[in-house]
C-alpha cells in the first residue's frame, strides 16, 4: 500500500502511478517505465551508450554498476572499466513552441528519450521585471543614501528582453542537461520563422533564436530544418500529429522532434514513453517586501535558500508526503505540492527527509507495478 498522504496524487483511477517533480521516484511497489538507461563511466561524469533496463538490472545484481537517479532518469555508474567505449552518433531534436517544447534523444539504433517541456511563462517574467523597476524607482525618492546613477550597462548590441532570453535559455539548459546523461554530439532544431512587422527592426523570436543558435554552436554541431520539411518527413514516415497543443501526448510535440532526429540518424521508433517537465517559479531575493507591516517595518523577502535548504528541493514530510521546499518564516519552511499549491508554512527542517535537489524543473512520469524481487536494483530513498 502507498502512504495515505501521497496516494491522492500518486494513483489514478486506471491503477497507474503518476510521479511528479525532479525524478520519477519509485514508491513501495512502483518503478520507472523507462525503455533505456544511461550508463556512466567509473567517475560518473562521462556518459556512455545507454543500455536496456533488463541488462542494467542484471548488472546491478552482479555488482558491476551502481544505480542512481539523475534529473528524473534512472542511471547506472560502472564499477569497473568498460570493455569498449565506442560512441555512436547521438542527436537531440528540438521542436520549439510558444506553450510546449518537444525534445527527443536518439541514435541510429534506438530512440532513447522523449520529453515534453512546458515553456517559460514570459508574462510572469515581465511582471517581475516591472515590479523590480518600480521598487528601484520609488527608492530614489526616499531620504536615504544611494549611489549615483550609472549608465544602463545591461543593454548592449546583443541585448534581448529578459522574458525572451529566459524562454530560449530554458531550451539551452535542457539540452546541456541531457548531454550530461547521453553522449550527444549533434543538435537538430526546427527553424522558427519570425514575422517582422513593417517598420519594425526588432523581433523577439528572431533575437531569441539567434541567441540559442550561437550558444549551441559552441558545443554541438547544429542542424536546422524548416517547418514544411518536418511536415514532409512526418508524412513519409506515416505519423500523425495531434493539433491539441496542450495535451500530454507523444503525437503533439515529440512527433516533430523525432522527425528532426530522423533526418540525421534514421532512428528506429521503439520508444514513445513520454516525460513531461515543467519549470519551477523561484522568487529571487528582494531588498524587502513591497508592503510594510504595522509600524513601517519591511521584512526580507525571496531568496533561493530556506533554512539552509535550496528552494525547489524535493523532500518527504511525515504528514504531507512528497513535496518541495518553498519560502521560510520564523525558522520554519513552507511546502508545496507538485502543482505549486502551498501545503503548509510551518514545517520543521528536522522533519524533512531530503530526496534530491531541483533548482528549476519538475517532472511528470508514469510508473508501473513491480515485484519485490527487483527491489534491490533500485537505489534506496
Amino acid at each position: 500500500m502507498l502512504p495515505k498522504s501521497v496516494s491522492s496524487w500518486l494513483v489514478s483511477g486506471d491503477g497507474k502511478v503518476y510521479i511528479r517533480l525532479t525524478a520519477i521516484f519509485k514508491m513501495q511497489k512502483g518503478t520507472v517505465k523507462q525503455k533505456f538507461v544511461p550508463v556512466f563511466d567509473t567517475d560518473g561524469r562521462i556518459p556512455l551508450m545507454p543500455t536496456t533496463p533488463a541488462r542494467a538490472g542484471r548488472w546491478v545484481d552482479t555488482g558491476k554498476v551502481t544505480p542512481f537517479w539523475k534529473r528524473g532518469i534512472w542511471c547506472v555508474r560502472l564499477n569497473q572499466k568498460p570493455s569498449d567505449t565506442k560512441i555512436q552518433k547521438v542527436v537531440i531534436g528540438l521542436d520549439p513552441g510558444s506553450k510546449m517544447h518537444g525534445i527527443t534523444v536518439a541514435s541510429t539504433a534506438h530512440t532513447y528519450l522523449n520529453v515534453q517541456a512546458h515553456a517559460k511563462d514570459g508574462q510572469w517574467i515581465k511582471d517581475k521585471m516591472e515590479a523590480r523597476y518600480n521598487a528601484r524607482h520609488s527608492r530614489r525618492f526616499r531620504t536615504t543614501p544611494y549611489r549615483q546613477c550609472r549608465r544602463n550597462r545591461a543593454k548592449s548590441n546583443n541585448w534581448i528582453p529578459p522574458s525572451t532570453k529566459a524562454r530560449w535559455q530554458w531550451l539551452l539548459n535542457l539540452t546541456n542537461e541531457f548531454a550530461k546523461s547521453f553522449p550527444i554530439t549533434d543538435v537538430v532544431i526546427e527553424d522558427v520563422k519570425a514575422r517582422v512587422t513593417k517598420g519594425s527592426a526588432f523581433n523577439p523570436v528572431q533575437a531569441g533564436k539567434n541567441f540559442l543558435y550561437t550558444e549551441l554552436r559552441k558545443r554541438y554541431t547544429l542542424h536546422t530544418y524548416e517547418g514544411w520539411e518536418t511536415a514532409n518527413m512526418r508524412n513519409v514516415l506515416g505519423l500523425e500529429k495531434d493539433l491539441r497543443k496542450l495535451e500530454t501526448n507523444w503525437n503533439v510535440h515529440c512527433v516533430d522532434s523525432y522527425c528532426l532526429c530522423y533526418w540525421q540518424t534514421a532512428c528506429k521508433l521503439d520508444n514513445q514513453e513520454l516525460m513531461v517537465i515543467k519549470p519551477l517559479k523561484l522568487y529571487r531575493r528582494q531588498l524587502h517586501v513591497f508592503q510594510p507591516s504595522k509600524g513601517g517595518n519591511r521584512r526580507e523577502y525571496g531568496g533561493t535558500r530556506s533554512m539552509g535548504i535550496s528552494r525547489g528541493t524535493l523532500v518527504n514530510h511525515p504528514k504531507h508526503g512528497l513535496s518541495y521546499v518553498g519560502g521560510t518564516s520564523n525558522s520554519k519552511v513552507s511546502l508545496h505540492n507538485m502543482n505549486g499549491k502551498r501545503l503548509c508554512q510551518n514545517a520543521k527542517p528536522l522533519d524533512l527527509k531530503i530526496k534530491t535537489k531541483s533548482t528549476y524543473v519538475s517532472l511528470e512520469g508514469v510508473a508501473s507495478r513491480r515485484g519485490t524481487a527487483q527491489a534491490r536494483r533500485f537505489p534506496p530513498r
